[in-house]
């Protein structure tokens, strides 16, 4: 025991200083928020739109891309001719309202807002989640899961995730809601007192991902239930996960970033 206690010691400070220090350096294959250089595709020859597996690009009066359907695969970026469209390194992408995850040439980001007073009285200080993979692939749930490592350790925020859901203040749900998971999910969300919140995690869980229209999913958790914070990716970093978390209880404010990693 001692020698592990030493050991300890010797490995000095290991959860990451976020969000009061700069975010960490994101590894070479991150993309964060993508970018439409609407100005390298003045005819818009809509190449990116029919490279797009899951149709999150439409191509009009102006460019869009549904976050919630985007599975930042960069096939869209590898398809355009011109280089009209690219990622970025901002991982913040977390939102309150579906229609913010519209990414749209000129138009600026808006990040989600707070919980409502009493909500965030109430989970400010301590929220509990009961985490429900309906019918997801494991690259979410694997980076819910790193959240409670000790580089990240999500817990000094009183942010816990808990077995039952009668313990629970909300669900967090990923995978695209398969038909088989529907009841499991809705007794689930019954079983967790009010006022409870819905946080839906990764492209399945907010649109269904790969699987939109599939016949044996119901297309993502709003299909189903109410939803409170969606957040984009496939699968988002654990960074973009914990941001879109503390924004939610009011620890980051909305104008607020930590320094972006270059």
């Amino acid at each position: 025991m001692l020698k592990i206690l030493l050991t300890r010691l010797r490995q000095g400070h290991r959860t990451l200083r976020f969000p009061d220090g700069p975010a960490p350096e994101m590894p070479d294959r991150f993309r964060g928020r993508p970018e439409i250089h609407a100005a390298k595709c003045p005819e818009r020859c809509s190449e990116c739109a029919e490279a797009c597996p899951t149709g999150a690009i439409e191509i009009g009066a102006k460019a869009r891309i549904d976050l919630g359907k985007c599975l930042f695969c960069s096939d869209c970026a590898d398809a355009c001719p011109e280089g009209a469209i690219s990622y970025s390194r901002d991982y913040r992408l977390a939102v309150r309202a579906r229609s913010d995850l519209i990414v749209e040439e000129g138009v600026a980001v808006r990040l989600e807002g707070e919980l409502d007073r009493e909500l965030k009285r109430l989970f400010g200080r301590s929220l509990k989640l009961r985490q429900v993979s309906a019918g997801g692939c494991n690259a979410c749930e694997s980076d819910v899961n790193v959240l409670n490592t000790v580089a990240w350790d999500i817990g000094r925020f009183g942010i816990q995730f808990v077995a039952s859901p009668r313990h629970a203040d909300g669900l967090l749900i990923t995978g695209p809601v398969t038909r088989n998971m529907h009841l499991g999910l809705m007794k689930t969300y019954a079983a967790v007192p009010p006022p409870k919140i819905v946080i839906a995690v990764g492209g399945c869980a907010i649109s269904g991902g790969p699987y939109i229209d599939h016949g044996e999913t119901c297309g993502g958790a709003e299909s189903v239930l109410p939803v409170d914070l969606y957040i984009p990716g496939c699968p988002p970093h654990p960074l973009t996960i914990l941001d879109g978390l503390l924004r939610l209880l009011g620890r980051i404010k909305n104008g607020e970033r930590p320094d972006a990693a270059p």
